[in-house]
């Protein structure tokens, strides 16, 4: 029987499988909020505060200040796990250890190995991998075939263990969630969230979190509707293509460093909203970063800055630590 499971299990082991975006000639560092070209009727922002606080710069146009139309995203596509909600630590990881539980077959997550384990995309392949490296415990079948079979009926019970928190609303949106998407549903900019977890569980969170008629007007695209899951790009090229928009006018909205990678390379602008378990990992090819979406009085971006991003092709937004601890992102006018 496996043992259960600590962070010590996985030392030595290579559970990463993000590709890394390289960062294009323009993509330059700055220092400590510097813009790189200066413009009339500069803007700067503080949110947050600590480690984890960000300067936002945001430039006029050029000239005499008159901004020009600027055209808005085609789609917004949402990650789920970790933007919309942090579903990790106290959601997915819990319904996966009351299912290994149920089954009583030794195994436990704790908040450490699970971190490490979000580093692979779908909860079907993280419960393969980790078992792969680990044993499999003595209850699961020795074939490959049942154990897929085995591992597919696990997850449909830790689905439905997860389902059931999310319909009794212990995980609320995170801030500035159910601000942008209805920003853009008022001025018909499609929506789309795109997950590597089971499609029910996206559905109720969309569902029971954002309300039916919000629902009504969000695709899903979840779980095994593509063969390759993140990094790899199929399920953002998928939704471009289904819902009829060049995947160049799309901004994806990511928290993980394998989602930020999918995003870019399907040839998508991507905000980083950082979450609990990847607020340390390395954003360097995001076209922005924020600790997360934002309400007022404190809101982050809005459908505006994402629009910028598209029209005026934003690079990447530097980030240099000053004494502080503080973080400066920069997009250039």
């Amino acid at each position: 029987m496996a043992a259960a499971a600590s962070s010590t299990l996985l030392q030595g082991s290579n559970f990463t499988n993000a590709r890394r975006v390289p960062r294009t000639s323009d993509q330059q560092r700055i220092p400590n909020c510097v813009a790189r070209r200066s413009a009339p009727s500069s803007l700067c922002f503080r949110i947050g505060s600590g480690r984890t606080a960000a300067v936002v710069r945001a430039a006029a146009a050029a000239g005499d200040g008159d901004a020009s139309a600027v055209s808005l995203p085609a789609a917004l596509l949402f990650d789920c796990d970790g933007v919309l909600v942090d579903t990790e630590k106290d959601g997915h990881r819990i319904s996966f250890n009351e299912t290994f539980a149920e089954r009583e077959l030794g195994v436990s997550w704790d908040v450490e190995l699970y971190g490490e384990l979000l580093k692979i995309g779908g909860g079907k392949e993280r419960m393969t991998a980790y078992f792969n490296k680990t044993g499999w415990p003595a209850k699961a079948p020795k074939t490959d075939e049942e154990r897929k079979q085995f591992i597919a009926s696990l997850h449909k019970r830790k689905t439905e263990l997860f389902m059931a928190l999310i319909e009794k609303k212990l995980l609320p949106l995170r801030p500035g969630v159910q601000r942008l998407i209805d920003e853009a549903l008022g001025k018909e900019v499609k929506v789309a969230v795109c997950s590597t977890s089971n499609e029910k569980a996206v559905s109720a969170i969309v569902s029971c979190l954002l309300g039916p008629d919000r629902a009504e007007k969000i695709t899903i695209f979840a779980g095994d509707v593509v063969p390759r899951k993140k990094p790899d790009p199929a399920i953002y090229i998928l939704a471009a293509t289904t819902v009829g928009v060049d995947p160049s006018s799309c901004v994806v909205v990511e928290d993980s460093t394998i989602g930020l990678a999918a995003a870019k390379a399907a040839g998508m602008k991507c905000i980083v909203t950082k979450s609990g378990y990847t607020a340390e990992e390395d954003f360097a090819t995001a076209d922005a970063v924020f600790d997360c979406i934002g309400d007022p009085p404190e809101v982050r971006f809005d459908l505006d800055f994402c629009a910028d991003l598209l029209q005026k092709q934003y690079g990447q937004p530097a980030q240099e630590r000053d004494h502080a601890g503080d973080v400066a992102y920069q997009s250039p006018a």
